[in-house]
């Protein structure tokens, strides 16, 4: 069954990033753009633009089993020492929805945390960096340290930044470091192997549960050779693949999923039902890339609205351009005869 994630949509403010402490706490506590009925003629047209450009992240069975895993690793963490704690890896191809998984488990984390620590504001529960591009082992540690607000001059050395992010991270209380896009540490070249080695000492230092999102990691060379059996021996890999359409149960949660954002239009002249008769045409389109249904929905619906239409059909999709990766993987659609 796929739901949206409680009653508020998943966004962040747009001058600050989820990789800074003040971007990421407006995403968790950021409210929608609300919905009202479709004829209200007091929804003017740009609130109801941005109603349908950030239509709320559904709940997936897949994301399910990804808080159920952390939840289990938190538990199993909790009294071990350096060395003894167990992470997560969330493996897949490119929009198969990877890093709106982990943003959305930081989100319910850090709200759970906040009603077991009432008014203690200070709490920083969760850290969310992505790894910069050709990273160093500075680099990495310096966007620990941009995310808590500190401030990082060219006389402090990676040493020193490592041993005073890991000191406040342990008085702010974190619990769940989620890292981003780990696929770009290339351990087959000093520079990655390094960063790799300065993650696993912040991991050691950092009495935490980390959660890393990656492209394909088992066949990154991250896993490989002896840095690589290190990992592997740590973290677990939950695959986050696109859903797939060869089964009833298959057919049964992707219709669920696009029946759940039709839901969530809010189109004058729009027929309900309509993308739901057309979920194996969505399924062909994207792949089963969620990250590329629901772009193609919302662009769908925001044409639907600038052009006056107010629905969506099959033409219009058929119009709209995916990513390269969801135009690349979509399996032919056949023609009727």
């Amino acid at each position: 069954m796929v739901s949206p994630i409680s009653t508020d949509a998943v966004g962040f403010a747009p001058l600050a990033p989820p990789t800074v402490w003040q971007g990421w706490d407006a995403f968790v506590h950021r409210a929608p753009a609300p919905a009202r009925d479709a004829t209200d003629g007091t929804w003017s047209q740009a609130e109801r633009e941005d109603y349908h450009s950030e239509l709320a992240v559904m709940r997936t069975p897949a994301m399910d089993s990804v808080f159920t895993a952390v939840r289990r690793l938190l538990l199993v963490n909790r009294r071990q020492q350096a060395g003894a704690r167990r992470g997560l890896i969330i493996s897949g191809p490119a929009t198969t929805g990877k890093t709106t998984t982990m943003m959305a488990l930081g989100r319910s984390f850090q709200l759970a945390d906040a009603r077991q620590h009432p008014g203690q504001t200070e709490r920083r529960p969760v850290l969310f960096i992505s790894v910069p591009p050709a990273a160093t082992p500075k680099m990495l540690v310096s966007e620990f340290a941009r995310f808590l607000g500190m401030p990082i001059t060219d006389r402090l050395n990676q040493t020193q930044i490592t041993g005073a992010v890991c000191d406040l991270l342990c008085e702010l209380g974190t619990q769940l470091v989620l890292i981003d896009d780990v696929h770009l540490l290339d351990t087959q070249r000093r520079t990655g192997a390094e960063t790799s080695d300065q993650l696993k000492y912040l991991g050691e230092r950092i009495p935490a549960t980390f959660v890393y999102s990656a492209i394909d990691v088992e066949t990154s060379s991250l896993l490989s050779g002896v840095r690589g059996a290190q990992i592997a021996g740590r973290f677990k890999i939950f695959r986050h693949r696109p859903l797939a359409y060869a089964t009833e149960q298959d057919r049964a949660v992707w219709d669920d999923l696009v029946r759940a954002m039709e839901r969530l239009l809010r189109l004058r002249a729009h027929r309900p039902g309509t993308l739901v008769k057309h979920a194996a045409y969505l399924h062909a389109r994207t792949g089963g890339r969620i990250g590329s249904l629901s772009h193609l929905i919302r662009e769908a619906a925001l044409i639907a609205l600038t052009e006056g239409t107010e629905r969506i059909t099959k033409q219009l999709l058929g119009e709209v351009e995916l990513d390269a990766a969801a135009e690349a993987q979509a399996r032919p659609i056949p023609r009727k005869q």
